[in-house]
């Protein structure tokens, strides 16, 4: 299951840790092999483990069909994530999702795949209560039909003094690139994540995970 092929063949992915295994044990996900290193040996776990240190259980759990796009209500906190590459940001910016309370996930096509094992480990569960929705973002964007599209830019406005709607779609950009040009005219809201003190010559940008926490924890702090 390490390369994308074999799992999207099979349809399968690898969950390992006593923590992630309990999550997926618990979610209702279809495990189809659970394994431990006791029972199977440290040789054999070695190989089948996606780890550079195998840990004491492995499971492999059945991907569940693509979902359709969710009804969302007008107050409701979308997150859209436009070609996001690196895996362990798609597993850490799902964990943040999760923590607050963000339970719809948009991302472009081509976003890092979901079940890449350092995303999967990256999100500590969430993978399991986050629903990820893969597809044309601006397309997604008229089906849910929501007024406020923000995304974050470096000429947008200080966040911190911008009036946030409850609900909407919070979108961000790639590692590299930013946000689109086909999405960022869906934008109807450039927001900013100024430094401190302000016009401090600082690093250039921000880790796009921690960009999200920080977007995410001031949407929910008003």
């Amino acid at each position: 299951m390490g390369q994308k092929k074999f799992r999207d063949e099979r349809g399968l992915f690898v969950v390992e840790g006593e923590k992630l295994v309990e999550e997926a044990m618990r979610s209702g996900f279809d495990i189809v092999g659970h394994y431990r290193m006791e029972e199977i040996g440290e040789e054999t776990m070695a190989r089948i483990s996606q780890l550079t240190h195998p840990s004491p259980v492995l499971a492999v759990v059945r991907q569940p069909s693509q979902p359709a796009l969710p009804s969302v209500e007008p107050d409701e906190l979308v997150l859209a994530l436009d070609g996001i590459r690196d895996p362990g940001n798609l597993g850490t910016i799902l964990r943040i999702a999760d923590w607050f309370g963000i339970r719809h996930v948009l991302a472009s096509a081509d976003t890092v795949e979901l079940y890449n094992p350092k995303v999967v480990q990256a999100t500590m569960g969430a993978i399991f209560r986050v629903q990820v929705y893969y597809g044309d973002l601006t397309r997604s964007f008229a089906s849910l039909r929501m007024t406020a599209v923000y995304g974050t830019f470096l000429e947008g406005d200080t966040i911190y003094q911008t009036p946030l709607t409850k609900g909407g779609i919070l979108v961000m950009g790639s590692e590299a690139n930013g946000i689109s040009p086909e999405v960022a005219a869906t934008v109807t809201q450039k927001l900013y994540i100024p430094p401190y003190p302000a016009g401090a010559h600082t690093s250039e940008s921000l880790n796009v995970a921690v960009a999200t926490a920080i977007a995410c924890s001031e949407f929910r702090r008003r």
